[in-house]
């Protein structure tokens, strides 16, 4: 029998129309922790409420900017003077037309550093190429101070069958808002692993946003470098493409793909999955392919959350019960070296499982956070697969293309608390 108050609750929710077949409690917050063994930082993300907020180890909202981003990432305090607490984020938007998305940056007008206090101290878009910035996915300070901006463009490409592509175009920025380095993917077709047959497929394809790269981001320093191997210069570029399966680097001086990942590779064998190393195995539709940075566990091996969902040219086939992983690749052999999936939690594979946007960053003491994207998600993982810190996003907003009410995150990413005016 219902207990007078949740039978008061729901009779108002049958008059006002509000029931539902959802569950009535879904926790929100932090779910789990274990103190002895989560790493304490910040954490930073645009909620889907379409703001940015920052929250501490226990949930709490330490700060918040009203404006949201993709992503919004705080900026190394070394890299603007020492001034802690600023941020990149979009600061305008724009009419997206007829191909805008929330999957690019054809709404996006102008991008920008705010200080603490949510003051504009600079921004670019009414200068970009076109009068406005469409950036998508990726916006990085560079230690020149320069910033990359990864954008689109709309234009026709000979050989599609689309009348005009979503192109990726990446722009080296200057304070002043000059742009001083630019990159265009459709130029570079040709370095991306396709054999004719894809690449066939790749013009024909319905979908004008045919590569949708979803990361940028400077190489950095690295152990391959000192080691002689330039291709992992740390001005070099890394990037992913969501709908070809290959991640790529390329040459900041020459601008070619100086060493790739994908598209082609074995598919994940039943009996070796939980193998390591092995050769890298075939990622669908991944997400935020980087390189550990110099001082974290792993540092030189790529990091990259996999999310298997659907992508390729032709599609990798979806596995039944399959879910996401989060692979750590030794780039130079080509071999997974750690692994994250449920299963490391002694969990069903589809425990896991975020089909699109996602992120996965290694921690100073060996954790990963991980963000489950779609189900607005964080959680730091042991290097033995152990969940020591849980939390569910409670902002809630649009879901991405749908009316539908979700609490999704693109991108979830640790702040050092000194990074911060607290």
């Amino acid at each position: 029998m219902l207990k007078p108050t949740l039978l008061a609750g729901a009779l108002l929710a049958l008059a006002t129309g509000t029931l539902q077949a959802s569950p009535s409690v879904y926790p929100t917050g932090v779910t789990r922790f274990d103190a002895s063994k989560a790493y304490d930082q910040f954490v930073i993300f645009s909620g889907a409420d379409k703001a940015t907020h920052l929250i501490d180890i226990h949930g709490q909202e330490v700060h918040r900017w009203a404006q949201a981003g993709f992503p919004s990432a705080v900026i190394n305090p070394a890299l603007v003077g020492g001034q802690r607490g600023h941020v990149l984020l979009q600061t305008a938007d724009k009419a997206p037309g007829k191909l805008g998305s929330a999957g690019n940056g054809l709404g996006n007008q102008r991008v920008g550093e705010l200080d603490w206090n949510g003051r504009v101290v600079w921004q670019w878009g009414d200068q970009a190429p076109g009068g406005a910035a469409q950036q998508h996915h990726d916006l990085r300070r560079l230690p020149n101070g320069n910033t990359l901006v990864l954008a689109n463009k709309v234009h026709p490409l000979p050989g599609f069958k689309v009348p005009d592509v979503i192109d990726d175009l990446i722009y080296e920025v200057t304070p002043a808002g000059e742009v001083v380095w630019q990159w265009q993917a459709s130029d570079h077709l040709g370095e991306f692993g396709f054999d004719a047959p894809q690449l066939a497929l790749v013009k024909a394809t319905d979908d004008p946003d045919y590569l949708h790269i979803n990361n940028l981001g400077p190489v950095g320093p690295n152990r391959w470098f000192d080691a002689g191997d330039t291709r992992f210069a740390p001005d070099n570029l890394l990037l992913d493409s969501r709908n070809a399966n290959f991640i790529a680097i390329i040459d900041k001086h020459s601008g070619k793909v100086v060493w790739r990942l994908g598209p082609n590779l074995p598919l994940q064998q039943r009996g070796t999955a939980s193998t390591l190393p092995r050769p890298v195995d075939q990622f669908v539709g991944q997400h935020d392919a980087h390189i550990i940075p110099k001082g974290l566990p792993g540092e030189g091996h790529l990091l990259v959350f996999d999310n298997q969902g659907s992508a390729g040219y032709p599609a990798v086939a979806l596995g039944l019960i399959s879910g996401s992983r989060v692979l750590e690749i030794d780039p130079v052999k080509g071999e997974i070296v750690w692994q994250y999936s449920a299963a490391s939690s002694g969990q069903p594979g589809w425990a896991f499982y975020s089909s699109f946007i996602s992120s996965a960053r290694r921690l100073p003491n060996g954790n990963t956070l991980i963000d489950e994207g779609m189900n607005g998600r964080f959680f730091q993982v042991t290097a033995d697969g152990e969940i020591v810190w849980e939390y569910v996003s409670p902002y809630t907003g649009r879901a991405p293309g749908s009316e539908a009410v979700s609490n999704w995150v693109y991108r979830a990413l640790p702040v050092p608390k000194a990074w911060v005016p607290l």
